[in-house]
């Protein structure tokens, strides 16, 4: 199943750049993607058997729950962006907005986005997770380009620089980690070896440690887009097709924390605790979350509002994995799912909202419920949900990072994310009041109607998961999250 994954998207791209038909391109776009989710599936119950699954040299390939989990979540996002893409484009190609060739690129570039995630999330070895999270971004920029205008192709650029740079520095703090561990012995290709790190953890430099955990905290953590270090986010993320938006903020900052995560936990077992890696992660992380909410409250794109709402989430996410107790790591993993399912939604329906008003301005889109009957409510609910209401999951995950904030002593940090928390929300709420239920303009008209029907199966779908999870999460899932749990913990 592991080369199923891999070989997949490899044996899907020269098929894209040889078709001739926009209907073959979504058929083998969606069946590919469909491949991998079941691969994927009876990989996860493989490892939810037997433990990981891991081939060694030469492939130095290895999945464990953490790395599942993270798996499992590009897999799905890929089958919804794909469904959701088919109905996108026939859109887009009905209004001469893009044509044949531009598609065949557009699918033979996400396919190569995606097999770089795969393989940043199905190996051992260090440096082989970080020339995949480079491959991420040199196959993205020309997604997050893809419409060829003036704006889209500065954030091209903006991102490739700025993730280039960070991403040199992760590997400065890889190559540091492999100088760390020059004592042992293990073999070739152990040095950076995941398992192998983690079991001799406490025979490796301390100095060397602090120093690498620095450089890939920086490295990695441009990528996430946590502040200050999130420049390039907000332009990438609003310039992008909404397709492609889905999948830079549903899965490719999933894959930049793993890698934080991953560091961390060599970092922490080798040191013995977080009291190196728990300060500077929680700054990053009430920082991220501060600049969220300043940013939130003035934006008139909701595309790059929707970006700010990413930053705050990865924010999150540093909080909790700086916090590194059982508790926190937990809430850690649950509300990365959440985020991403929940984010990967609403960035589907804003591409529906673009092509029924042509803008991304919040100013010009009004009356949504009325104009998109589907469409709207879900993204109104979707909203509710990332703003961290009950019954969704977002809420409990949020939760859960508070809680555990607080149990672990950190007083003034879980007040300040209240309250930034709290100040986000209502920034959500002023801000789109008027987009849901307000009245359009005198001299602009919009037709009620839904124009990609299969892109609302998957909103529903996803909007279904998330409003459920949140209370009534499968017993799997749950197992799935604490091996993960355990694994980041090194027990």
């Amino acid at each position: 199943m592991m080369f199923v994954l891999l070989g997949t998207p490899l044996a899907v791209i020269p098929l894209f750049l040889l078709a001739r038909h926009a209907l073959l391109l979504f058929l083998v776009g969606t069946g590919g993607s469909l491949a991998m989710l079941v691969a994927g599936g009876v990989l996860g119950h493989t490892i939810s058997a037997t433990g990981p699954v891991a081939w060694g040299a030469p492939w130095y390939l290895y999945v464990d729950s953490l790395g599942f989990l993270t798996l499992g979540l590009v897999l799905l996002v890929s089958v919804a962006v794909n469904v959701f893409s088919w109905g996108y484009f026939q859109e887009e190609l009905g209004r001469g907005h893009t044509e044949l060739r531009g598609l065949r690129l557009f699918y033979s570039l996400l396919f190569a986005f995606i097999f770089s995630m795969v393989v940043a999330l199905t190996t051992e070895n260090l440096g082989i997770l970080w020339i995949a999270i480079e491959g991420t971004t040199l196959a993205s920029a020309f997604l997050v380009g893809f419409e060829n205008e003036k704006r889209s192709l500065e954030a091209a650029w903006k991102y490739m620089i700025l993730c280039t740079v960070g991403i040199a520095l992760a590997f400065l703090g890889i190559t540091i980690l492999h100088m760390a561990s020059g004592g042992t012995d293990g073999g070739a290709g152990t040095a950076l070896s995941w398992p192998f790190l983690m079991a001799h953890a406490d025979k490796l430099d301390g100095a060397l440690l602090r120093l690498a955990f620095v450089f890939a905290l920086v490295g990695f953590g441009t990528k996430a887009g946590l502040a200050p270090l999130h420049n390039w986010l907000p332009d990438a993320h609003s310039q992008a097709p909404s397709p492609v938006s889905a999948m830079l903020s549903g899965v490719l900052l999933n894959s930049a924390m793993y890698g934080i995560l991953r560091v961390t936990a060599v970092v922490n077992r080798g040191l013995g605790g977080q009291a190196f890696t728990g300060p500077a992660l929680m700054a990053l992380g009430i920082i991220s979350v501060g600049t969220a909410a300043i940013f939130l409250l003035t934006q008139r794109d909701y595309k790059r509002l929707l970006a700010y709402s990413s930053i705050e989430h990865m924010g999150l996410l540093a909080m909790g994995a700086g916090i590194f107790s059982p508790a926190a790591i937990f809430a850690t993993l649950f509300h990365m799912v959440n985020h991403s399912l929940t984010k990967s939604m609403l960035f589907l329906a804003t591409g529906t909202v673009y092509q029924k008003y042509g803008s991304r301005d919040i100013r010009k889109v009004r009356g949504l419920l009325r104009t998109l009957p589907v469409t709207g409510p879900a993204l109104f609910l979707g909203f509710l949900a990332i703003g961290g209401l009950p019954p969704f999951s977002v809420f409990f995950s949020e939760l859960g990072l508070l809680t555990s904030c607080f149990q672990g002593g950190y007083l003034g940090l879980g007040a300040g994310m209240t309250l930034l928390l709290a100040l986000i929300f209502v920034g959500f709420a002023v801000t789109l009041h008027r987009v849901f239920v307000g009245d359009l303009p005198a001299d602009f008209s919009v037709e009620p109607g839904e124009p990609n029907a299969p892109g609302l199966v998957v909103m529903i779908l996803l909007l279904v998961v998330i409003g459920v999870s949140g209370f009534a999460l499968p017993s799997e899932a749950w197992s799935l999250l604490r091996d993960a749990t355990r694994i980041v913990m090194g027990g």
